[in-house]
């Protein structure tokens, strides 16, 4: 009864720093932060671009309106800054990298229109 006992704290102190060790040890569950510059107005477009922005991989997706700055949080390792900035783009804001379509910017409402 002894060594059973040993031996079920041996496993359950085992199953315990495995455990530990899969959720610090590993890279891909690391969060980059960036802040990215993206064109836009009002509070409608700060809805529509943080809602733009939240794909797969996208734990965090802030913008301010004042600073014409999103601070995006993600795993790099299921998104790209690129595609989370190609997706703003689509929906008619402007971002470092990527430009809107003319026929989709044309389509935001007066308030949202910087050009």
């Amino acid at each position: 009864m002894k060594t059973f006992k040993i031996t079920l704290v041996a496993l359950i102190a085992l199953f315990l720093v495995t455990n530990t060790y899969a959720q610090t040890g590993t890279k891909s569950s690391a969060v980059k932060m960036e802040s990215i510059k993206v064109s836009g107005n009002c509070g409608m477009c700060k809805e529509r671009i943080e809602a733009a922005a939240k794909v797969d991989g996208v734990t965090s997706a802030r913008w301010n309106k004042d600073t014409k700055m999103l601070t995006l949080a993600y795993n790099p390792t299921v998104v790209k800054s690129e595609e989370v900035q190609k997706k703003i783009a689509a929906v008619g804001h402007d971002t470092e990298k990527f430009k809107a379509d003319d026929k989709v910017y044309s389509k935001l409402p007066g308030c949202c229109k910087y050009r």
